[in-house]
């Protein structure tokens, strides 16, 4: 009798290895690993979790690079919407999840499986974002989830794959990293406690550029594509550029607490170099290009969609018009900005463009005006004024002032 076919998310750690070895001894699954790669492996590491894969028995194993897709599809959109959740998180991991479980979902229809498993536990976001997904591209594919369905500790997984042959070193580590293109996040001891924060030698980027440094970020309609006036084919490559530069001098880093999909409060710790200078210089260089209610509705929205991704709702349609919108303001989004990077921090200097509103023709700020005199200024402010007068002589007539 032919195995039914079993897709799992695959990463190589504790419980993705325990996902492997009971699926096949225990539920009889012919194993297809796969890694969904958003641009946070390197080659190294990819060939690591293949022979991982390969040594916990799977029938196959499939790097799926969807670095290029991820940023079409989501990157640029929350560059375009200045995205940053609570004012401080770019939503690194979190955006990622989501096109990682599309493509997930993807392979297991290619290669006809019956089901797909990943080795969320019940406590976190990441179980919303693939099952929600996996639901939507394909219900009719069963969702098997041992770590979250069994509540097994760490020490039964280890136990379990040692008794079937399987020994690895799985100690946990004081700290867990999840390395990203658009961020990298940071779990340990301290992000479980409101008042602290993480020691100096636990960030994965450490400081080694103390030397104030000028960087030029060129943007063509809203997206990076140049950097110190090298231009990149592939905006992926520019971020990548940005971030070798900005992450010498520990910039981007923080702590974000934030509103789980699961109701409760959690607490990160991130750095994100490229993300932070791409998303202040990007936002600079709108408040010169796009008019003052072009610069309001945008930040509704891309508080909108951030939350939107962060929740695990890419599939639904407003996503799409929302895209648009983002699509649209972009059209005079061209031009330089430069800044200052100094160790942990970093300043805006100016914006060379084509489509800059400052230059009006019509007078500078505080300076001097030639598009109106004083009588427009008088009655433009008599006129404004008129509502606020009508109420305030109602509260007058009522005694109420």
């Amino acid at each position: 009798m032919q195995k039914k076919k079993v897709v799992l998310a695959f990463s190589g750690g504790l419980d993705t290895s325990y996902c492997a070895m009971y699926l096949s001894k225990e539920l009889g699954y012919e194993v297809h690993t796969a890694v969904a790669d958003t641009g946070g492996f390197s080659p190294e590491e990819l060939q690591e979790i293949e022979r991982k894969a390969k040594a916990l028995g799977a029938a196959s194993h499939s790097a799926l690079r969807i670095e290029d897709e991820y940023y079409r599809r989501c990157i640029r959109f929350m560059i375009a919407g200045n995205v940053l959740r609570n004012g401080t998180y770019p939503i690194s991991v979190s955006s990622e999840r989501t096109f990682q479980a599309i493509a997930i979902i993807e392979h297991a229809k290619k290669i006809g499986a019956e089901a797909v498993a990943h080795g969320s536990t019940a406590a976190g976001n990441d179980q919303v974002r693939f099952d929600l997904t996996f639901q939507i591209l394909a219900p009719e594919i069963e969702i098997i989830t041992p770590p979250r369905d069994l509540a097994l500790t760490r020490a039964e997984e280890i136990d379990y794959l040692a008794k079937h042959g399987y020994v690895a070193d799985f100690r946990k580590m004081d700290y867990s990293i999840n390395k990203g293109l658009w961020g990298t996040s940071v779990g340990g001891k301290e992000t479980l406690h409101s008042e602290q924060t993480l020691p100096e030698e636990a960030w994965p980027s450490q400081l080694t550029e103390t030397e104030p440094r000028k960087l030029r970020l060129t943007f063509t309609k809203g997206e990076l594509t140049a950097v110190d006036g090298k231009t990149f084919d592939r905006p992926t490559d520019a971020i990548r550029a940005v971030e070798a530069i900005g992450s010498r001098f520990a910039i981007g880093r923080d702590m974000h607490l934030g509103d789980t999909i699961i109701g409760i409060k959690g607490r990160v710790a991130f750095e994100a170099a490229a993300p932070m200078l791409i998303l202040g210089a990007h936002k600079y260089l709108e408040k010169h290009t796009l008019s003052k209610w072009q610069q309001y509705w945008k930040d509704q929205i891309g508080t909108w969609y951030g939350m939107q991704l962060h929740e695990a709702c890419y599939p639904e349609p407003v996503m799409r018009d929302m895209e648009q919108f983002l699509i649209s303001s972009q059209q005079h989004v061209s031009g330089t900005v430069e800044l200052l990077l100094r160790p942990y921090t970093f300043s805006l200097i100016g914006v060379e463009t084509p489509y800059d509103l400052m230059k009006t023709g019509m007078g500078d700020y505080g300076e001097v005006s030639t598009g109106w005199n004083a009588d427009d200024v008088k009655g433009f402010t008599k006129l404004t004024a008129n509502p606020m007068k009508i109420y305030r002589n109602m509260l007058k007539r009522n005694g109420e002032v």
